[in-house]
């Protein structure tokens, strides 16, 4: 019998697991396939294999039962994922059900998740933006939070890595506070988002508007047509999963090149409950997962594990990893494990008409989604009542002002022959917001899921930095669009909750001292070395980029010096 579970424990051994099989997920699988390493790859979800698992992504307006909306009935019964922009009836499949995995929220924080292979990386707005010196020194520079342990130019490589695999479309823009990338062509402005650009950048010094840099392959080249992926369709149905892979998703891009090493395995339907800590050897040795359908619980082991489960599952992994050196949660010998959570303030909006360039109109889409203006509050001093800044995204599209109110041949020609009204012009708040020990997630300690495993609660909340840098943001921009000639401003304050951004971060957060943080400068658990996290939660702060393309960066990164720290022995 003795022989028989060891021989089991050899087939269920690997030389790393990955935890997630989301942006960051599919990164440190296919880093770690690439190199050389068998490497099991946990997803708690179903499997979707690309192409064939999206359903909808070619079907007409007209084929969908409810015409692309969501039944009333459903919304009551999701009031959470019913807030999500893209929880339509065409992209509802990749959504996590309110009932389906609740939480606790001790404060309101609309928690939007997609659980199958691949998680978000299917649902997600694609938009691509580095890091510079003055995101990394920002807390250093007022003293919220801890300062980060590195600077731009050690991630810079790692962003040139990933953004030459990935395929990013942008310009040159050359901005410090905004650094350039490895770009294939970005998508151009329309006339009305060139002429903001032209009245902003002559009249605020400072202020740039530029092309939004996003995923998608706008002209993909050698490395892009050996994954399988062909040019970006333009077809703006992204949420569906896209067939063409012309924008980047783990399912299109790093699963299946991880697969073609021969050393992945992939298990979906796996709930990890926790990670194994081996008091006496003094290390993680494995993770432990729930068969999703069946309940069993199975151990596997390895000798590298790589959480990426996204930032609050991965606070709740490590919460629950405890073990007799660890009973408050892998590593925390901090006390910070779970504390520090932060995300982008999205709650503000503003609109407006143009009355010029009529005889100008829209033809054709813009994956990118128009054009973006960098954070300028607050980079070289501090010129604010308010910490840190915020970015904004600003489009610009033609209206109608046809009549569709008739019927038969009415309506036809109406559509057919549209009557154009003024352009409408919109711009949306990306703000930072500062971490605070306030500002946690935690293990509930009554209340469990289905597979036995607690529930997390959630308490994270707007302050009065947040306040103040929403009216920033509206009465700037008010003023710029004055000051460009449009008519008819609307400022739109949003009583949303925190989480509608779908950049939670924090929790596992990066720095220099073990005492103050989790990770250290290459997204290792200090007192844990072969565990490594690499998702939103090992940020130390936010700043106003999408994030995602800097989970990419770290985990690329992570696994370079994992596998370095192996062969030296430093890692057993």
């Amino acid at each position: 019998m003795a022989n028989l579970n060891i021989d089991s424990a050899k087939e269920r051994s690997y030389d790393a697991i990955v935890i997630g099989s989301g942006i960051s997920g599919g990164w440190s699988a296919k880093e770690l396939c690439e190199k050389g390493l068998k490497t099991l790859v946990l997803e708690r979800g179903r499997d979707v294999q690309h192409i064939k698992d999206y359903p909808t992504t070619n079907l007409y307006p007209w084929q969908f039962e409810h015409r692309g909306e969501i039944p009333y009935d459903v919304k009551e019964e999701n009031p959470v994922v019913s807030r999500c922009y893209a929880f339509r009836e065409d992209a509802q499949h990749f959504f996590v059900k309110d009932k389906e995995h609740p939480y606790v929220q001790e404060k309101p924080f609309d928690w939007i998740r997609g659980y199958q292979v691949g998680g978000k990386s299917l649902l997600w707005a694609r938009q691509t933006q580095r890091w510079s010196d003055f995101d990394f020194q920002g807390p250093a520079r007022d003293g919220f939070a801890v300062d980060w342990p590195i600077r731009y130019d050690d991630l810079k490589p790692w962003y040139d890595h990933v953004e030459r695999f990935a395929g990013i479309s942008g310009n040159k823009d050359g901005l410090p506070e905004l650094p350039d990338g490895e770009f294939l062509p970005g998508f151009p402005l329309n006339i009305v988002e060139k002429y903001f650009k032209e009245q902003v950048e002559s009249k605020y010094p400072g202020r740039k508007v530029i092309s939004a840099r996003c995923a998608h392959l706008s002209k993909p080249n050698q490395i892009h047509l050996d994954q399988g992926r062909v040019q970006c369709q333009n077809r703006l149905l992204c949420q569906r999963g896209c067939p063409f892979g012309g924008y980047f998703s783990s399912n299109a891009s790093t699963l299946p090149w991880a697969a073609k090493t021969g050393n992945m395995t992939l298990r979906p339907d796996s709930v990890v409950h926790s990670i194994l800590y081996d008091d006496e050897k003094g290390k993680a040795i494995g993770v432990k997962v729930i068969d999703r359908n069946t309940k069993e619980e199975i151990d596997f082991f390895g000798k590298l594990i790589f959480v990426n489960a996204a930032a609050l599952n991965s606070n709740l992994i490590l919460l629950n990893s405890k073990s007799k050196r660890f009973p408050n949660g892998l590593g925390n010998d901090s006390d910070t494990l779970g504390k520090y959570v932060a995300f982008h303030n999205y709650s503000a909006r503003i609109s407006a008409e143009h009355e010029g360039h009529l005889d100008y109109k829209v033809d054709g889409k813009n994956p990118a989604g128009g054009g973006y203006i960098p954070r300028f509050r607050n980079l070289h001093k501090q010129e604010t009542d308010f910490l840190r800044g915020y970015a904004a995204g600003f489009g610009a599209y033609r209206r109608s002002g046809s009549d569709q109110s008739g019927i038969g041949e009415d309506l036809k020609s109406s559509l057919l022959n549209p009557q154009l009204g003024n352009w409408g012009v919109g711009s949306h708040m990306m703000g930072e917001t500062i971490p605070k020990a306030s500002n946690y997630v935690a293990l509930d300690e009554t209340q469990k899921d289905e597979w036995g495993i607690p529930q997390l609660k959630i308490s994270v909340d707007y302050d009065d930095n947040d306040a103040k840098m929403k009216k920033d943001y509206l009465d700037t921009m008010e003023e710029m669009f004055t000051a460009a000639g449009f008519t008819n401003i609307q400022r739109n304050e949003s009583s949303q909750a925190p989480g509608l951004d779908i950049h939670e971060m924090g929790g596992v957060r990066m720095g220099l001292d073990p005492k103050t943080s989790m990770l250290n400068k290459w997204n290792q658990i200090h007192s844990c070395p072969n565990v490594f996290v690499t998702d939103g939660a090992c940020m130390t702060s936010t700043s106003t980029q999408n994030p995602s393309l800097t989970y990419m960066a770290f985990s690329a990164r992570a696994v370079d010096y994992a596998i370095n720290e192996l062969k030296k022995g430093n890692i057993s």
